[in-house]
């Protein structure tokens, strides 16, 4: 596996769990739950993506601004994130925040999958991409639990 189809795999739990999410309503068990998995999940990619992908890109002239772009919109839904854990649920400012994160997560994923892969794929070599994806799992499965 590469750096590419590990940080797709999260990716792809992303999407699924913030079209859940925006799908709930009002304080129910159902709001907690999908947000609890998205947080979870949106903050052990976040801090795994950035040690191990776009720390290293950094070492690259190219791979600095999209690096440094890509950690901006992380900082941006963590923000969001923080909303979130202020506003109770019942609050209708609630899912207009949630819409906001839902919407900013799947930007940052196609913009990821399209241009930022791309170019980091020209940065890296083979071997660099798998020595980096088995950090990232692990970093990942930590920051999980």
């Amino acid at each position: 596996m590469n750096i590419f189809e590990a940080l797709r795999e999260s990716h792809d739990r992303q999407r699924s769990y913030a079209e859940a999410l925006v799908k709930t309503s009002g304080d129910t068990p159902e709001r907690v739950e999908a947000y609890k998995q998205l947080k979870a999940e949106l903050q052990a990619h976040e801090t795994a993506e950035e040690r191990h992908f776009y720390i290293p890109l950094m070492e690259f002239d190219n791979g600095v601004d999209l690096s440094r772009h890509a950690i901006s919109e992380h900082h941006e839904m963590d923000e969001m994130m923080e909303t979130l854990d202020e506003t109770e649920m019942s609050d209708p400012t609630w899912l207009v925040t949630a819409k906001k994160l839902a919407e900013k997560v799947h930007h940052h994923l196609k913009e990821e999958e399209q241009k930022f892969f791309q170019m980091a794929g020209k940065l890296l070599d083979e071997k660099q991409k798998e020595s980096l994806a088995g950090q990232y799992e692990k970093e990942y499965k930590e920051q999980l639990s």
